[in-house]
């Protein structure tokens, strides 16, 4: 059997500015992936790299000429381990990179058979949480009209970006805005560990449900001294990127949070989420602002998770890709029996 593969950037202008403790965005930069095999079925796959992380679309596009060379190589869209192994030994870093052919590759795979990703995985696509609609951060009246316009859309779980000196503010803005939905609050390690100790007990006051990555993943006691401290639960994301910091984070938060860009890949990500179970934390997949073309892939886990924050394609202003449908926070797979991780060109 022989592969073609291919790829190409994409800049997808956001919605409205998203702002987070780290910075403002205003377009997304994703990588789509194409691994085609000689019957002409094509699996598609998208990367959202992270400057956080050390990843931008240069540097996707700069080794994906040789992450395509090894899969060209393997040669076989079912031999999904060898080329995830390949693909790690051809380059160690850039996860999102990685994962972008992973997500192509299980595609394809799954579209061979004819079957959906989760159907693949056995898993029911109806067995999953509602995801989260993030609020980034703004002017406290902008953030106000934001929850507002999230609920009437029928969003009943909202997270927002806290790590500033109005935090407290804001977050009573979003519960005045919304009264009866699930908060969630994200300082993307903004706070010290005393001050998040603090922010966490008027959190609670607000029935605020869990407090995610609240100090710098490289001050792992300062993680530690929060959870041991806080009145809420807390999820690991910057502490958390692959499996092998999973047993690390054990005694430090109650869920990890994983995202398929950290992980570098689909195999990964399960890896993660069996290793958070072995070590009784409850599981969240979450997500960069991407396009359907590799959220789609992360939809086909949500029946493994306790918690999804999928909302990444929400945030722009227009997909090129289709694949799920989140109008109210529920996670529907377009077509259920869609073969493949479901993601196709919006309009096909």
């Amino acid at each position: 059997m022989s592969l073609d593969a291919e790829f190409e950037r994409v800049s997808m202008p956001l919605e409205n500015p998203f702002t987070i403790a780290r910075g403002t965005q205003t377009a997304a930069e994703n990588v789509i992936v194409r691994v085609t095999d000689n019957a002409g079925m094509t699996g598609v796959g998208g990367a959202a790299p992270s400057s956080h992380y050390g990843e931008t679309a240069d540097t996707v596009e700069a080794v994906m000429p040789d992450l395509l060379d090894a899969v060209e190589r393997v040669g076989d869209p079912h031999a999904l381990h060898a080329i995830e192994s390949e693909l790690r030994a051809v380059v160690e870093g850039n996860p999102a990179a990685r994962c972008a052919v992973s997500i192509a590759v299980h595609d394809l795979a799954a579209k061979r058979l004819g079957v959906p990703l989760h159907r693949l995985w056995g898993l029911d696509p109806t067995d999953a949480p509602k995801t989260s609609f993030t609020i980034g951060l703004d002017e406290t009246e902008r953030v106000r009209e934001k929850a507002a316009d999230a609920v009437e859309a029928g969003h009943s779980v909202l997270k927002i970006k806290l790590g500033t000196d109005r935090d407290r503010e804001l977050v009573d803005a979003v519960r005045e805005a919304a009264p009866d939905a699930r908060l969630r609050v994200d300082a993307n390690e903004a706070w010290t560990p005393k001050e998040a100790v603090r922010k966490a007990d008027w959190l609670a006051d607000r029935d605020v449900e869990f407090v995610e990555q609240p100090v710098p993943a490289e001050e792992p006691e300062g993680l530690r001294y929060v959870y041991e401290r806080s009145p809420l639960p807390i999820a690991a994301d910057e502490s958390c990127v692959t499996v092998a910091d999973v047993p690390a984070i054990a005694d430090r938060c109650d869920i990890a949070n994983l995202k398929l860009m950290k992980t570098g890949g689909l195999l990964e990500a399960r890896r993660v989420i069996a290793a958070a179970r072995a070590h009784g934390l409850e599981v969240m997949c979450g997500c960069m602002i991407e396009s359907n073309a590799s959220i789609a892939a992360a939809a086909q886990l949500a029946p493994l998770l306790d918690y999804a924050d999928l909302d990444g394609s929400l945030l722009l202003a227009e997909d090129p890709y289709a694949g799920i449908d989140l109008p109210d926070g529920e996670i529907r797979l377009a077509e259920q029996d869609r073969a493949g991780t479901g993601a196709r060109p919006t309009g096909k």
